[in-house]
This record gives C-alpha cells, sequence and structure tokens, in this order.
C-alpha cells in the first residue's frame, strides 16, 4: 500500500482486500450460459466458494445477468450480436436466448442472492455499462472489486476493462473465471496484463485475506 496526498493507493491483492474498499461480483453466472462450459460446474462451485467467504467475512456482493430484449424490441448491435451469436442471416430465425423470467435467463441455483445482495440486468458485455453498478459500488465507498463467472472472453474482459477507465482496481479470480473458448481466455488475460491497472489471484488465495488471521 502506498500513502500519497492523502490517498491509500492499493498496489496488491492484499491491499485491495478489504470489506470496506472490495466487493465481490459474480458475472452472468446462468443456467443457459454455465450449461455452455465444460468445466461450468467447477466454476460454480468455485464462485460459491468465493461468494460464502465474502457473506462470512462482510464483503458486499453483487451479481450481473445477462438479458435478451425481444427481437422486435431490439436495436441495431443487439441484431447484428444475436445473428453473430445464432449463426443466422435471416432476421425472422432470430430468437431471444435469454428473455426476462426464462429458464436460462436464471441464476444457477447454488448462486440464489441473499436478501442483503443485489443482481444487476444488462444487454452489454460490460456489466458497468447502462447498469446502476457504478453508482452503487461508489455509493459504498467501493474501489476495488473481485470478479468471478463467465465467460472471460466475452464478457468479464471487457467488463474489466471498463471499469479501469472508472478508476476501479479489477481483481480477476483465475479458478472462478470460466471461459468457452481457453485460448480465447488466455489472450484476454495476457492482454489485460500487458495493459496493466487489473491484478489476478484465485479462490484460495482471495479466500484466505478476506479471511484474515
Amino acid at each position: 500500500m502506498r500513502n500519497a496526498f492523502g490517498l491509500r493507493i492499493p498496489q496488491t491483492v492484499a491491499d485491495a482486500c478489504d470489506p470496506t474498499r472490495m466487493a465481490v461480483l459474480i458475472y452472468d453466472m446462468q443456467v443457459g450460459i454455465v450449461g455452455q462450459v465444460a468445466d461450468g460446474d467447477k466454476i460454480v462451485q468455485a464462485c460459491v466458494r468465493l461468494r460464502d467467504a465474502a457473506r462470512a467475512n462482510g464483503f458486499r456482493v453483487f451479481y450481473t445477468r445477462h438479458v435478451s430484449l425481444p427481437i422486435a424490441a431490439s436495436g441495431v448491435s443487439q441484431l447484428r450480436t444475436a445473428m453473430q451469436w445464432q449463426r443466422v442471416d435471416d432476421l425472422d430465425e432470430l430468437h431471444a436466448s435469454f428473455p426476462q423470467g426464462s429458464p436460462q435467463y436464471q441464476l444457477v441455483p447454488e448462486l440464489t442472492p441473499s436478501s442483503d445482495e443485489v443482481v444487476f440486468d444488462k444487454i452489454t458485455m460490460s456489466a458497468f455499462a447502462a447498469t446502476p453498478l457504478d453508482i452503487a459500488l461508489r455509493d459504498c465507498g467501493i474501489d476495488s472489486y473481485a470478479i468471478a463467472g463467465i465467460a472471460m472472453e466475452v464478457g468479464i474482459e471487457p467488463t474489466v476493462r471498463h471499469s479501469l477507465d472508472l478508476g476501479y482496481l479489477p481483481i480477476m479470480v483465475t479458478d472462478a473465471c470460466g471461459a468457452g473458448h481457453p485460448m480465447a481466455a488466455q489472450r484476454s488475460y495476457a492482454t489485460l496484463e500487458f495493459a496493466g491497472g487489473s491484478l489476478i489471484t484465485d479462490t484460495a488465495a482471495l479466500i484466505d485475506l478476506m479471511t484474515g488471521p
């Protein structure tokens, strides 16, 4: 930790791991997303361990959930993305992948939020784009967060990048971040490491820090 100009500047995971300044963000651990990842069950269990440690030690927990707009209500970027994801060229063949309230849209049962936890729906990849997450964190004095969930190469990387521009210290929990394409996920980690500003850790190490002596 460095102190300068009246500021406390965290430089390591240990510096940031303080319930007064760090939250845990569980990214898109939905039934229809977890089922697409080969080691989805392992990611669920890692997220559960992380979530339980956060609850036990006073760290705030936030969740995101991806929602698909109805096709007729979707705009240009939403339709273009849907066509790419569903690999179709005809708009008449499109369907909403994660319609609000559908079974695949729901968080997996193991990660059901408590009454003290918050879920933010989003239609973007970055959890900070057009959601209340930034306002909610800042209002609590949070400037760092540990992120876990699915998928590293699709949504977690853009979330980390966006939050860096907002002034946060993001911490990726590598064994709790799943990927549909492992090589693409490794490229994401390498790019973020090169850019600087974020940190990595694993579930066991972070839980040890959250639990304290």
